[in-house]
């Protein structure tokens, strides 16, 4: 069973120490939206639902009659999310309600845009609207990136530990509208403490 973690350990399993990374073009589905993630029933959380019911359509297609070309069984990858305020570089965390994100889930190469169609419209059959999600491709590039371990409010100092880095290191951030604040979720924060969580924070960088 292929597994994104573990056959790309590389972006989905840094240390706990800035490194420099060049992410190579990546298909995603992926919902957009604002406001507060942590409100219940809110627009993030709906957005969550969707993406689950879509990949899992997805990822169960082979015992349908949608035969995706070039198939394999793979292990759904975790979810993650690219997150702005406007007017900010990076994201001010108290202002929560002032986020901007898109909220993704990785495809396998052999997932086509005709495919995700399918299962958008098969999970909205079944499951609920899932009309939002949208094939999305992202091209990263170079980025810094490093394991985060604890509570997202507690990112800030994580995220001063990479611009030193990238400071010493002749590198500076490249916010653009194109190029945001990345993070993927390796833990389940249901079933998880919030002190063992573990996020991988990415930042898209150039040379100084």
């Amino acid at each position: 069973m292929f597994d994104f973690k573990k056959e790309y350990k590389e972006f989905y399993m840094p240390k706990n120490k800035p490194e420099i990374v060049n992410v190579p073009k990546a298909n995603y589905i992926a919902v957009r939206g604002q406001g507060d993630p942590n409100e219940a029933g809110g627009a993030y959380q709906q957005a969550i639902g969707i993406l689950y019911s879509v990949a899992y359509t997805l990822k169960m297609s082979y015992k349908t009659d949608h035969k995706i070309e070039g198939f394999y069984e793979y292990v759904v990858p975790p979810l993650e999310g690219f997150w702005w305020q406007d007017d900010i570089d990076g994201a001010d965390h108290p202002d929560k309600s002032a986020f901007r994100w898109i909220s993704v889930i990785r495809l396998p190469e052999f997932v086509t845009k005709e495919d995700l169609d399918w299962a958008v419209d098969t999970a909205s059959r079944k499951k609920m609207d899932c009309s939002p999600a949208e094939f999305l491709t992202v091209e990263e590039g170079l980025c810094v990136q490093i394991m985060h371990l604890g509570a997202f409010d507690d990112e800030p100092a994580t995220v001063a530990l990479m611009d030193a880095f990238l400071e010493q290191n002749g590198y500076a951030n490249d916010f653009s509208e194109n190029r945001l604040h990345h993070e993927i979720y390796m833990s389940d924060a249901r079933k998880v403490a919030p002190e063992k969580w573990k996020t991988v924070i990415r930042h898209p960088i150039k040379k100084r």
